[in-house]
C-alpha cells in the first residue's frame, strides 16, 4: 500500500505536526509540517542521533547555537551531527512547510 507525503496535510494549528513514517533497528523518518512554527528563543534541540532533514515544501531557517543561520527552500536538505545544538528560528507563516526528517 502506497501512501503521499503530500496527502492528509493537517489544518494549521498552535502546535507543530509531527508523524513517525517509520521506525526499527535505531533508525526513525518522520513527516513534520510547520506553518510559521518556530523552536523558542532560548530552547535548544540537542538530539542524541544524528538527523538529515529536507524540506520539501516552504521556506525555513534553521540556526545552530555557535553558528550562523541556515535558510532553507524546497530541495534543500542538511546533516545536523548528534548533540549538534540547533533551531527552527523561522517558517513560511501562513503555508505549509513539508519536513522529511531521518533520525540516525
Amino acid at each position: 500500500m502506497s501512501k503521499n507525503i503530500f496527502q492528509n496535510i493537517p489544518k494549521p494549528s498552535i502546535n507543530e505536526f509531527f508523524e513517525e513514517l517509520v521506525s526499527k533497528d535505531g533508525v526513525k523518518i518522520e513527516r513534520i509540517v510547520s506553518y510559521g512554527h518556530t523552536t523558542t528563543e532560548f530552547d535548544w534541540y540537542d538530539q542524541e542521533s544524528d538527523e538529515w532533514v529536507i524540506l520539501l515544501k516552504g521556506e525555513a531557517v534553521v540556526s545552530f547555537e555557535d553558528e550562523s543561520d541556515v535558510r532553507l527552500k524546497a530541495g534543500d536538505f542538511i546533516n545536523i551531527a548528534a548533540h549538534k545544538k540547533h533551531r527552527v528560528s523561522w517558517t513560511r507563516p501562513n503555508e505549509e512547510s513539508i519536513w522529511l526528517a531521518v533520525h540516525y
